[in-house]
């Protein structure tokens, strides 16, 4: 399967800024309905047309932060998505890029790059048979990245979903039954955004702090946030150069 346009929805604008600037990426005007504030950028990197969105800045409740969490990187994905389907460029593939916190327990060290192998909440508790499922939401990830990571040097693991930076003792029991090695705050909502697209979907994750670790994740976040960006900007054109360039994508048979 030939790739020819990849959507790479990055939630903070200081995570996409090293991405966008390294692939020389240009503002898209007028690409989101002017009442949202998302943002996208395109261009080409090798053969390969590349868009990238950001949740953009929040208008809703004046604070001026980054728009983070599921709702925004749902909304903006499946707006993105449409748009270009609509403008005959659809989009063949959806790489998430984005830090994320690691696990000690799973050999998470910060500044490394995970490829997700699937995704789940671990804050959607619906205690209610068929609802609990539902709010766990596990989805493998629709690519095999195992070649990937071997070739590059990465590593691979579940990418699990929560709506708040901190986490309680019940977010800790849900993400041990996940099986998680890495957490952030998007991933979940944008691969199921791809799974109702019928769009393969895998997540590219560097790691800024350690959810198990003795440091609160705040600090950990925000002293690591711009190297982490950086590898981000290192490991994505990686990551698109060895799917599309090399045709190495191995999507699973329902796709």
């Amino acid at each position: 399967m030939t790739i020819k346009h990849v959507l790479v929805p990055i939630v903070m604008e200081a995570e996409a800024t090293p991405f966008v600037e390294h692939l020389e990426l240009t503002q898209v005007e007028d690409f989101f309905p002017s009442h949202t504030p998302f943002l996208a950028f395109s261009g080409t990197h090798s053969e390969t047309k590349v868009t990238v969105i950001t949740m953009g800045k929040d208008n809703v409740y004046d604070t001026g932060v980054d728009n983070v969490g599921t709702v925004p990187a749902s909304l903006a994905t499946f707006l993105a998505v449409e748009k270009m389907a609509a403008e005959g460029s659809p989009v063949q593939l959806i790489l998430n890029g984005g830090t994320c916190g690691g696990f000690k327990r799973k050999g998470g060290a910060i500044g490394d790059v995970f490829l997700t192998t699937g995704v789940a909440n671990h804050d959607r508790r619906i205690g209610i048979p068929g609802f609990d499922k539902y709010g766990i939401g596990t989805l493998e990830t629709t690519i095999d990245p195992t070649k990937i990571a071997e070739e590059l040097g990465y590593k691979t693991g579940i990418c699990t979903t929560g709506n708040s930076l901190d986490k309680t003792d019940k977010d800790d029991e849900y993400m041990m039954e996940n099986d998680a090695s890495v957490k952030d705050m998007e991933a979940a909502a944008i691969a199921w955004v791809a799974k109702m697209q019928n769009l393969p979907y895998m997540g590219v994750k560097v790691i800024t702090d350690i959810v198990d670790g003795g440091v609160p994740s705040h600090e950990e976040f925000m002293e690591n946030l711009m190297s982490a960006a950086k590898s981000l900007q290192d490991a994505l054109p990686k990551v698109v150069d060895y799917i599309c360039n090399h045709n190495q994508m191995d999507v699973k048979e329902e796709l």
